[in-house]
């Protein structure tokens, strides 16, 4: 696996095309399970790693098999990155039912890099349960993780932001988890994050169109055929969806509490291991219901979708900067674009021409 994923993370042509070879000879086989795809950000400080490593270790506990990729961020400088993160997961990292890879950001924005999504193919064809992504964490624009993962949790720390930065839109909008990370140093700021975040999801439900709080607790007291007039399942989801996670999910009062989006947000103690038994239930919960009402389905199709576009422009990309009468003329108008003596937009316009020739 380390080997497949260094050659798809690799920059030389011919390791590109023997990459798309593999990937390509992949496809040809259907995949061993559904895998399900988990997203963490959060910004730096707030705990993902440690909060990896005790999802990690309580998703191996019910028989699953876990895959960590880790994104670092890469220095703007050198261009270098650490890739520490099995320092920071040592119990998870040792363990035989986890792998851990840490792959460099490269300068790619949305804090993923190029091949976090062909690296999580690589994963589900080896019979993992769970891909774990990982970003570098780096505030509200950190959405690209959401548009590759089933479910998007984003961390967040007691006292860090007052109630109009929550409910700023960006990354918000994406996150169908906030999870409140070291709860015990300060229960009562902890609290009132928790508060904070409950009033920016539900105000973001609405604007998404989504049921309020008030709509959703008028499910809990209904009979199954009231659920099922209303659209809601009450039964318990078929066998097999995730193997042995099937026997954690289910619960009849869940389907009226994930209606309300302050369901989905949590306090926990990564360090301590509280309240992630609770937060993992609650996450198979949520996944099950969106598979049961096919929404799983489209969110998997949209992102095929754009993972298509997102390859197209990067070829597009590629092919420009490896375009030989744009390297012959690019020096010359750097040159002149550093001096002032021409502006950037009429060099962006003569190179996209010489393209174009």
């Amino acid at each position: 696996m380390a080997k497949a994923i260094t050659l798809l993370e690799s920059t030389k042509p011919m390791h590109r095309q023997a990459a798309d070879e593999m990937l390509q000879i992949l496809q040809l086989h259907p995949k061993p399970k559904t895998t399900l795809r988990l997203g963490i950000s959060g910004v730096p400080g707030v705990g993902k790693s440690t909060f990896i490593e005790a999802l990690g270790l309580a998703l191996i506990a019910k028989g699953q098999r876990v895959a960590v990729l880790a994104v670092d961020p890469s220095s703007s400088l050198s261009g270098g990155s650490i890739l520490g993160d099995k320092t920071r997961m040592q119990s998870l990292s040792v363990s035989e039912h986890a792998f851990i890879r840490p792959s460099p950001s490269s300068g790619n924005l949305g804090g993923v890099c190029e091949k976090t999504r062909e690296c999580m193919l690589i994963c589900e064809y080896a019979g993992f349960d769970v891909v774990i992504v990982e970003t570098v964490g780096v505030g509200q624009s950190e959405v690209a993780v959401a548009n590759m993962t089933d479910v998007f949790l984003l961390l967040h720390l007691p006292n860090a932001g007052d109630d109009l930065q929550a409910m700023k839109k960006g990354v918000m909008e994406f996150a169908d988890f906030v999870v409140i990370n070291k709860a015990d140093l300060d229960p009562d700021a902890a609290m009132r994050a928790q508060s904070m975040m409950s009033s920016a999801m539900r105000l973001v439900s609405q604007s998404k169109g989504g049921p309020s709080a008030s709509s959703a607790a008028s499910y809990a007291g209904m009979t199954d055929a009231e659920l099922l007039a209303h659209g809601v399942s009450p039964s318990a989801p078929s066998p097999g969806a995730f193997g042995p996670m099937d026997q954690y999910v289910g619960l009849k009062a869940a389907h009226a509490l994930q209606m309300d989006p302050t369901w989905r947000v949590l306090q926990i103690s990564a360090l301590k291991m509280h309240g992630i038994d609770v937060l993992l239930e609650r996450v198979l919960q949520y996944q099950v219901e969106q598979m049961k009402s096919r929404a799983f389905e489209r969110k998997r199709a949209q992102q095929a979708v754009s993972w298509l576009w997102e390859r197209v422009h990067s070829g597009l990309r590629n092919a420009f900067m490896e375009n030989p009468s744009v390297l012959q003329a690019l020096p010359d108008l750097l040159a002149q674009v550093t001096k002032g003596t021409l502006e950037p937009s009429s060099a962006a316009r003569m190179l996209l021409k010489l393209k174009q020739v």
